[in-house]
């Protein structure tokens, strides 16, 4: 079984979001934050808001700057629940 149907395989039915990579400073984690953009209700102005979640990274492949693709999977410890599938642009 190739590495990609297994990335395909393991993201069935899990979310999966796009974000920054804002730090790699730790062993095999990544900080990634996923900004979103949400019509106010009453004034119908656009709310930016954020988040920073950690994100599995087995080969420490990805870096500061690098836009990712992250999907939810099981606890790898207390705080991260989601993994790296791709990096989607490199940081220039």
């Amino acid at each position: 079984m190739s590495e990609e149907t297994k990335v395909e395989n393991a993201s069935k039915g899990k979310q999966s979001l796009t974000g920054i990579v804002k730090s790699d400073k730790m062993d095999k984690t990544i900080v990634v934050e996923i900004t979103t953009r949400k019509l106010h209700p009453l004034y119908k102005k656009y709310v930016t808001k954020s988040k920073k979640i950690k994100a599995h990274d087995e080969k420490n492949e990805a870096h500061t700057g690098d836009t990712v693709t992250v999907v939810e999977a099981r606890p790898v410890s207390r705080d991260k629940h989601w993994r790296l599938t791709t990096i989607v642009e490199r940081a220039k």
